[in-house]
């Protein structure tokens, strides 16, 4: 299925989420594609052929525009704020009623670019006539990735009778819709919610469920030619993915699609925690002219600063899939902005 010829849809946000729960009018979503910007890591400093040649090259006209710099601070969640602002002005004025607003995030507390997020997402909705503790309350529950906390917190939030509840990728979206078909859920950083089940079609999302896709499988092939550009001698990429997310499987084959082309030999690592990454990682070094490729997943990013230092410690050059990653200090990402929404 070709998800670039959807037609267009409707906007949607938290905003209508609450609508929703006053009127239950059926769910109409929105699953916007988000802008794709090419990141390079710090290390690769001002002289570097490849920085100057990467990124001008592959990031797309306009997306790196004037104050994308100063926003790109923020992560995800400010898609879900920016989406909020058309229709919540009005609502506001015209409801009293206290909003219960559940927030799961699939990343540990310490999350510098998640808590920032998190900040901005409570202050443009406070904007819009949302003000924490006068019409709006704020539950906010931090799992760090982990499917045991994961499950605890899911149950927590739909205890408390939330308006509507905003999650953060996929490890947590699946439990959350398992729990309830009556909330409304909004969803960020899912790489396939058709595929993983979560919506109808793109079009017609269906059920409770509704929010934001930044990824689209043909984005895979880039990645694996941004490394063919910036490292040339290799022969051997390895594909890291979890490989319990439908989306794992389609990111690799749209890679493979494009290896023969490339003189490049493509195997999957498929892992399920540190363990096997840091086994997978290390029984693949011990070959030459070999890269990887990180898919995009909660459990990679649970991880994220454990690849960085393998990749690191086996000179092994890697693409990521967001700034995210570059930030950490990761050699270079491609994919979308995660805070473009809220510029537009």
């Amino acid at each position: 299925m070709n998800r670039a010829k959807q037609p267009p849809v409707s906007r949607t946000s938290v905003a209508s989420a609450f609508a929703r729960a006053e009127r239950d009018p059926g769910p109409s979503a929105r699953i916007a594609k988000r802008n794709i910007v090419c990141f390079a890591s710090a290390a690769l400093g001002p002289g570097s052929r490849s920085r100057r040649g990467v990124v001008s090259e592959w990031a797309e006209p306009g997306a790196r525009s004037a104050g994308t710099r100063e926003i790109s601070r923020r992560a995800c969640l400010s898609l879900l704020a920016a989406a909020a602002v058309w229709p919540l002005a009005a609502r506001a004025q015209q409801s009293d009623r206290m909003r219960r607003i559940g927030v799961l995030l699939g990343v540990p507390r310490e999350n510098v670019e998640f808590k920032s997020a998190l900040a901005t997402f409570v202050q443009v909705l406070q904007q819009s006539g949302w003000v924490e503790g006068r019409n709006a309350r704020f539950e906010t529950r931090w799992a760090a990735g982990n499917p045991d906390d994961i499950r605890k917190y899911v149950a927590e939030l739909i205890a408390l009778a939330p308006d509507v509840i905003v999650v953060l990728g996929s490890a947590s979206v699946g439990p959350l819709l398992q729990a309830t078909r009556t909330v409304p859920v909004v969803f960020t950083l899912v790489p396939d919610p058709v595929g993983a089940g979560y919506v109808d079609s793109l079009g017609r999302p269906g059920r409770n469920a509704t929010g934001f896709t930044n990824f689209e499988y043909g984005m895979s092939g880039k990645w694996l030619e941004l490394l063919k550009e910036i490292a040339p001698n290799v022969k051997r990429v390895a594909v890291l993915r979890d490989a319990a997310l439908a989306a794992g499987t389609g990111q690799f084959g749209a890679i493979q699609a494009v290896a023969p082309s490339l003189g490049v030999e493509v195997s999957p690592i498929n892992v399920t925690d540190a363990a096997e990454i840091e086994r997978g990682l290390g029984s693949f070094a011990q070959s030459p002219n070999g890269g990887f490729i990180v898919t995009q997943s909660g459990l990679a990013l649970f991880n994220r600063d454990l690849i960085i230092a393998l990749a690191a410690r086996h000179k092994l050059p890697a693409i990521y899939i967001n700034r995210i990653w570059t930030a950490a200090g990761g050699l270079l990402a491609y994919g979308a902005e995660p805070t473009d929404q809220l510029r537009r």
